[in-house]
């Protein structure tokens, strides 16, 4: 199996971005097109997952796209990577819980790369770092399948402004922080798109 990988330099627009999955999930359903993975920066956007609640916009005034992805309710914009993926689980396991399994230990290793340590959590999907009774949130997961193609992917916070999570509950946590890797380490994350793609491809070749 071959996975075609796409980096994006420009920040992409979200609704653009979904357009482009859904078609990418058609076409690998049917055999058209190898399996992707997807790495872009968004345009400032708040979206919402299939099990958001309307109370977890705090600020009334954001708007806030409506999508088919697993989860509540984020953000995304400059600073933080998107990586996308369309994966034919037709052809590899019928498993959802071993592919986040998967998801998680990719961004997991990747962060291990620039010695931050990191975890998941069965109660509170994502990976998380610091203490485990006191965690902050540096990755988010949202995933669909549909005909047994799983698409959408996973955020992880790089240098993003940390204030655009005020206006929200972030994956409607109300306990718990959010965090960003310039805040764990000044190191260079130039090439962590690099890092992102060979523990995915890792993982999933």
């Amino acid at each position: 199996m071959k996975i075609e990988v796409k980096n994006s330099i420009k920040p992409i627009d979200y609704s653009h971005s979904i357009k482009v999955l859904e078609k990418r999930v058609k076409d690998v359903f049917e055999g058209k097109k190898k399996e992707l993975i997807w790495i872009l920066e968004h345009k400032d956007v708040y979206t919402a997952g299939t099990s958001f609640k309307e109370h977890e916009i705090l600020d009334k005034k954001v708007k806030v796209v409506k999508t088919n992805r697993g989860g509540k309710i984020t953000y995304h914009g400059p600073g933080q990577r998107v990586v996308y993926f369309v994966l034919n689980l037709n052809n590899r396991e019928k498993d959802i819980r071993n592919l986040i399994n998967k998801i998680e230990n990719c961004i997991i290793s990747t962060l291990k790369e620039y010695n931050i340590d990191s975890f998941a959590d069965k109660k509170n999907i994502g990976i998380w770092v610091g203490k485990k009774n006191n965690p902050k949130k540096v990755a988010a997961i949202g995933v669909r399948v549909k005909k047994w193609i799983a698409y959408h992917g996973f955020a992880l916070n790089i240098t993003v402004d940390l204030k655009k999570y005020d206006s929200i509950k972030p994956c409607g946590i109300t306990d718990k922080k959010i965090t960003n890797l310039s805040k764990l380490s000044k190191k260079s994350y130039k090439n962590i798109n690099k890092v992102i793609i060979s523990k995915f491809l890792s993982a999933f070749l």
